[in-house]
């Protein structure tokens, strides 16, 4: 077996020369360090996995956390025979799905990566995965030493020790070089050690370029019992050939076509006839994940309640949802008491996974399930999603079915102050690929979007709101992605007006009010902010001629530009158009007065609608 692993590793040294030389770039040296770990794993008997049906739910798992490696993840697949040579020469060509780093194009990548710390995370959910559906398969993660500095990779780690992952291998490719220099420890592989251990993993320490002993650790990895496993290895950058082996400089240099061709006499004799072996699961099954019937969910009937807060509504939804499919799993980062997932945690605890405060790691391991074909709900103050704003990022290029639920949104959660405030993330999600953003104002409303996120394929991100908030619509009123809800409207209206969570009811109260002295206005409930109900929009702008905006976070990115983007050809020509958000930095207080000096209460709408009616 040995000598037929040192052969695949000479032929994959020299799939990742030719491929990077052809490209003109990429990054062989960091490649380079990694192919005897990757060989020993693929070739060697460890990794399982059936490459007919890259999508089994028993295969293992392999992660290139350190995704510059490409070079090297799409050679181990030329040597394993699905993937040409003359393909691979493609590599980082416009239209080749071998791209700079791994995409979902390449049918074997797990998740996209490249955006370095991510990878564990993700590796943490797949493993967590398993357990949950009682298979067997192992998930194997390629880390760079560099990204070792990043706090998502000890999130991670913490988690996957506490939950006991003892089906989780990392692999750390110690190669000293950073992108600019030597990386924090250099090759002090006893420090990582150190700290690997003190985050209760099983570790093994090995010289990453002794077969013998790369093997030997896998096959102690797969005895563990009760831990995640780290193997160390101490590697050199640009192994095997001395322009780059060890050498500075040298991170994301392809070789000029004069250095390669020496590159490959020192190489020698290179075997393409060769053809790496992989073993397949012992229990590997055809079906494709996430496939599941949706049951017939029920509905929470509001009609005896006055004020509901659409948190509230959120973890009432939730609880009925974990009832009916299977997919449905809820991750929570130590606030399950206010966001009311923890409704999931008292009836359904086997759904539940505390995530505790690292809202990164929640995300990555969200990607995990997602991607083994799991529906994660991953909620948390709408503030703190914006810490994991990369990987919700890496979330969307990985084409994951993840939904995002934002709480405690806006000024109107008052006292607990701007801290505390979630007034971006509308913003924030808009800005991403095919992600859905819904913002219900009431209870029926929220558990309505909710069972249509379920049913969404892809991304959504629902924001609920702190304060209760009254009961706006009827147990059969029906919601769509994509809809909007014309509240209040008659044929004399002298404005529309557009709010969505609190301030829609800041906006029924301003049509009381101005209902009083004669003054008709519309009201619209823009629930579905990202797609927009353009049809209803641009009817009610028409008819109107004044359109205002009032929304409970900041207006850059916000509700106002979604409508404004929608509207463009209408605005300024024949209809006013007047945004209110929050514009000032906020402090504690009560909802109402921040509401009020933020102007985004009843009282600043029916100001601002008397000032352009006069103007009309």
């Amino acid at each position: 077996m040995k000598n037929d692993l040192e052969k695949l590793s000479k032929l994959i040294r020299y799939y990742i020369l030719t491929s990077t030389t052809e490209a003109g770039s990429g990054h062989p040296s960091s490649s380079l360090s990694a192919v005897d770990l990757m060989t020993a794993l693929m070739f060697g008997g460890h990794f399982k996995t059936d490459l007919d049906n890259p999508e089994s739910s028993n295969n293992d798992r392999l992660i290139f956390s350190k995704g510059h490696a490409s070079p090297l993840f799409y050679a181990l697949y030329v040597a394993a025979g699905k993937v040409s040579e003359k393909e691979l020469l493609t590599l980082r060509k416009f239209g080749s799905c071998l791209e700079g780093h791994p995409t979902m194009e390449f049918p074997y990548t797990e998740v996209p990566t490249g955006s370095l710390g991510q990878g564990l995370s993700v590796g943490a959910g797949m493993a967590l995965n398993a357990k949950v559906d009682k298979l067997s398969y192992n998930t194997f993660v390629l880390l760079g030493d560099s990204e070792m500095a990043e706090g998502s990779v000890w999130e991670a780690m913490q988690l996957a020790s506490y939950y006991k992952l003892n089906n989780l291998v990392g692999i750390l490719d110690c190669n000293r070089l950073g992108q600019r220099g030597e990386t924090m420890h250099g090759h002090d592989v006893a420090k990582y050690q150190k700290k690997c251990e003190a985050f209760g993993w099983q570790t093994m320490v090995v010289d990453g370029h002794n077969m013998g002993e790369i093997l030997k650790a896998y096959e102690q990895a797969s005895l563990s019992v009760d831990k995640p496993v780290m193997i160390i290895a101490r590697t050199l950058k640009g192994k095997g050939v001395s322009v780059l082996e060890d050498k500075d400089g040298k991170h994301g240099v392809a070789l000029k076509r004069e250095e390669l061709e020496v590159a490959i006499k020192e190489l020698g004799e290179v075997n393409k006839s060769v053809v790496g072996e992989i073993e397949k699961p012992e229990e590997s099954e055809n079906r494709r994940i996430g496939e599941s019937e949706i049951g017939h969910m029920q509905f929470t009937n509001y009609l005896k309640e006055k004020f509901v807060a659409t948190r509230k509504a959120y973890g009432n939804a939730l609880t009925n949802l974990v009832e009916v499919d299977n997919r449905v799993i809820v991750l929570d980062a130590e606030t399950s008491n206010s966001t009311y997932a923890d409704m999931v945690k008292k009836n359904h605890p086997e759904k539940f996974f505390e995530m505790y405060i690292a809202e990164q790691n929640m995300v990555g391991v969200a990607l995990g399930f997602s991607r083994r074909g799991k529906i994660p709900f991953v909620s948390t103050f709408a503030a703190f999603l914006t810490r994991a704003y990369d990987q919700i990022r890496m979330s969307a290029l990985a084409q994951s079915n993840i939904k995002f639920i934002g709480s405690h949104a806006g000024v109107s959660i008052g006292e607990d102050g701007s801290s505390q405030m979630g007034l971006e993330e509308i913003a924030m999600f808009r800005a991403l690929p095919e992600t859905v953003v819904l913002y219900p104002s009431d209870a029926v409303s929220t558990e309505k979007l909710v069972f249509e996120a379920v049913k969404h394929k892809g991304n959504v991100y629902i924001q609920t709101t702190r304060k209760e908030a009254s009961i706006i619509y009827n147990n059969e009123e029906k919601f769509e992605i994509g809809g909007s809800k014309t509240i209040k409207s008659s044929a004399s209206d002298v404005a529309t007006v557009i709010g969505a969570g609190v301030t829609l009811h800041e906006a029924l109260g301003a049509y009381e009010e101005l209902k009083k002295e004669g003054i008709n206005i519309r009201v619209i409930d823009l629930y579905s902010i990202k797609p927009l109900d353009l049809e209803t929009l641009k009817k009610a702008a028409q008819e109107t001629k004044i359109v205002i905006t009032v929304e409970d976070n900041h207006h850059e990115g916000g509700i106002a530009e979604a409508v404004l983007y929608g509207l463009n050809d209408l605005i300024g020509i024949s209809v006013k158009f007047k945004a209110l958000s929050v514009k000032k930095i906020p402090h504690s207080g009560k909802p109402e007065e921040l509401l009020a000096f933020e102007e985004i209460d009843k009282n600043a709408i029916i100001k601002v609608i008397k000032k352009l009616w006069t103007e009309i």
